[in-house]
């Protein structure tokens, strides 16, 4: 066992992808912004977290030129509430002291990578092909026939297909006006970017991006399967797909500059394929993980989370012949193991839907370079 990362980390690594098995433990992110930190010695420049990409551009100018405020960036830059974790709000102001009287080139750069949507809802297109169409200086009526932004902002366009606009006529043209926008933002790219800048036009690209993800996320939601299961797996397969094109994009804009550190759950970094069930629906799908590792190579590097007990969620200590009890046995607070020292165990059963828990299994430890264990989330958020 070790709290170095970097006896994990080959030469060849550019992208980093550390894996929580619940989003309501603090202490991974606490441990998070500790790794960080040694990656940052050895050359990493840029984090991505699991969080809106657009919203995160504006955490991002905070970090590298200090641009609005803290609490604003914290409020309106992350989704999924993320902003209100007490982790992140340290990681931000980390990176920001870091990078004060520094070089552009050196300083610390913040992504997110997820797709703009929540877990019941998915907002309009509206905006952020308007950006785009901005920049491009086009005359485009996009609100025409985007129509009111709640209609596709509320809960029932992405859980009731028949409630859905993305499959309507103004859904299909929006779509074919914003891919047409995309070609144009490539074919006039130099001219573009000699006018602006490469930021301002790489800004461009995520709005649009943002946008055709939306439309599709829409059109995906508009579909009528013959039950749940294949519903929910389509919405998974296609968020994470999103999600994938977008750590490659990440990966595109700071390759001169160092490696990323990646932080998600575990379901969207693992190698192997994700699952989810709840009663008689389920999902099984390629996460976003999975999809650039076999993209990227050796490139792609996967430390699999494990937690033992935490008070945050009501855990209590796990049974010992399970993965999680193997790992409680050697780490009390945490730290980090490669897979091939753990025997075959069983699958923690312990855990409540509510927990937002998933446990190691053998198939994740077979495609997972490393393991992250927090043997006691209390004891590992301690400052």
């Amino acid at each position: 066992m070790t709290q170095d990362i970097r006896d994990f980390i080959t030469p060849s690594c550019e992208l980093l992808a550390l894996g929580e098995p619940t989003h309501q433990e603090p202490a991974f992110g606490r441990v998070r912004n500790h790794l960080f930190a040694e990656l940052v010695e050895r050359g990493f420049r840029s984090i991505a977290l699991e969080t809106d990409r657009v919203a995160a551009l504006a955490v991002n100018d905070y970090v590298q030129e200090g641009t609005g405020s803290l609490d604003t960036v914290l409020s309106d830059g992350f989704s999924h509430d993320f902003g209100t974790l007490d982790p992140n709000r340290r990681l931000i102001t980390w990176m920001r002291e870091h990078n004060r009287n520094r070089p552009p080139e050196e300083r610390l750069a913040f992504h997110g990578f997820d797709a703009p949507t929540e877990n019941y809802s998915a907002p309009s297109p509206r905006t952020y092909l308007e950006h785009a169409r901005a920049y491009l200086d086009l005359d485009l009526d996009l609100t025409g026939l985007a129509g009111d932004d709640e209609r596709w902002s509320r809960a029932e366009a992405v859980l009731d297909p028949a409630m859905s606009p993305g499959a309507t006529a103004e859904a299909d043209k929006l779509r074919l006006i914003a891919d047409d926008m995309l070609t144009s933002l490539y074919t006039r790219a130099p001219e573009l970017i000699e006018a602006t800048s490469r930021e301002r036009w790489l800004r461009a690209r995520t709005h649009l991006t943002a946008g055709l993800g939306l439309l599709r996320y829409h059109q995906e939601s508009a579909r009528q399967p013959l039950d749940t299961s294949p519903r929910i797996t389509a919405l998974l397969a296609t968020r994470d797909a999103l999600m994938a094109q977008n750590l490659l994009d990440i990966r595109e804009i700071e390759a001169e500059r160092g490696a990323t550190l990646v932080f998600a759950h575990n379901v969207h970094l693992q190698r192997n394929l994700s699952g989810w069930r709840m009663g008689d629906v389920g999902a099984d799908w390629w996460g976003a993980g999975s999809v650039a590792a076999r993209l990227l190579g050796q490139r792609y590097r996967f430390v699999a989370g494990s937690l033992g007990r935490s008070e945050a969620i009501g855990l209590g200590d796990p049974e010992p012949g399970t993965y999680e009890g193997l790992l409680q046995a050697r780490v009390p607070v945490w730290g980090l193991t490669s897979p091939t020292t753990l025997t075959p165990a069983r699958t923690r059963t312990d855990t409540t839907p509510r927990q937002g828990y998933f446990p190691l299994d053998q198939a994740t430890l077979d495609t997972a370079d490393a393991v992250l264990h927090i043997g006691d989330g209390t004891a590992a958020a301690r400052p």
